[in-house]
């Protein structure tokens, strides 16, 4: 898959519009982790909207990012980078191989302290 098809890819499963982005910079500005992020939650928007996803498949910030939604909650546009970072990020998981979570693998007795909800989450996210 050409870097072009997988940007278009990883644009549709973050369901955001990068489009949308004036690049105002203000979703980095609140970022929690800005700090010790290579490549800034508003870059990761616009490397994306621009095709360029070499870079975002190998940055250190896919794994900084705290998933807190800051960055969303300040974005005037509804711009979502947060979305586009977990997306960036299941598209390096998906590329190791490492995407798939079998049943038979979850221990019989599972901790009464696990919501069962977050069992069903796991199952959505990395099955795709």
């Amino acid at each position: 898959m050409d870097r072009k098809e997988q940007a278009k890819l990883i644009k549709e499963r973050s369901g955001t519009d990068v489009r949308k982005c004036m690049k105002c910079g203000k979703c980095s500005g609140r970022c929690p982790a800005y700090a010790e992020m290579d490549i800034k939650p508003h870059q990761f928007v616009s490397y994306i909207e621009k095709g360029e996803v070499e870079k975002l498949l190998e940055s250190k910030s896919l794994y900084t990012c705290l998933s807190c939604f800051a960055c969303v909650e300040r974005c005037p546009r509804g711009v979502a980078p947060a979305n586009v970072i977990e997306a960036v990020r299941q598209e390096v998981v998906r590329a190791q191989g490492g995407n798939k979570v079998q049943a038979e693998k979850i221990p019989e007795t599972i901790n009464e302290a696990i919501p069962q909800q977050l069992l069903v989450s796991m199952f959505r996210k990395f099955n795709k």
